[in-house]
């Protein structure tokens, strides 16, 4: 079975997260320069079998759209153009950072492993995917 990418899509950098091929288990897989974005995703639908991609759409707690929240729409239709054969859904990633934050605190790394912002948008796209898959079943 293809795997599923999840992207946490971000203005500097870019966290992804994948299944496994049984889309058992959501896994952090990079972080990425955003400007290298779609290089990176080329390269990895070209040796791995993907069937789409989770985008994470900023909200506000009241269900307003963000300042990122248009951005995130642009790269979405980009994303659609550059792979017309994956399908590509949205999950809400209200809390993900937060989240993200938490589990690295609760990881036991030191203050100056947590200050990882790659390590922190890796994680928000897993937590984006695991969200998904428990959403799906």
């Amino acid at each position: 079975m293809p795997r599923v990418l999840a992207i946490d899509h971000g203005l500097k950098r870019t966290g992804l997260a994948v299944t496994d091929p049984l889309r058992i288990i959501a896994t952090a897989l990079d972080t990425v320069p955003t400007a290298e974005l779609f290089a990176y995703l080329k390269a990895y639908v070209a040796k791995e079998a993907v069937d789409g991609f989770v985008v994470g759409l900023p909200m506000h707690l009241d269900g307003k759209p963000t300042d990122a929240t248009p951005h995130v729409l642009e790269f979405i239709g980009h994303l659609k153009k550059a792979f017309p054969g994956q399908w590509v859904e949205t999950v809400d990633e209200r809390f993900t950072s937060r989240m993200a934050q938490q589990v690295m605190m609760n990881s036991g790394k030191g203050r100056m492993a947590r200050r990882d912002k790659g390590a922190l948008d890796r994680i928000s796209a897993t937590i984006i995917l695991q969200g998904w898959m428990e959403q799906k079943g």
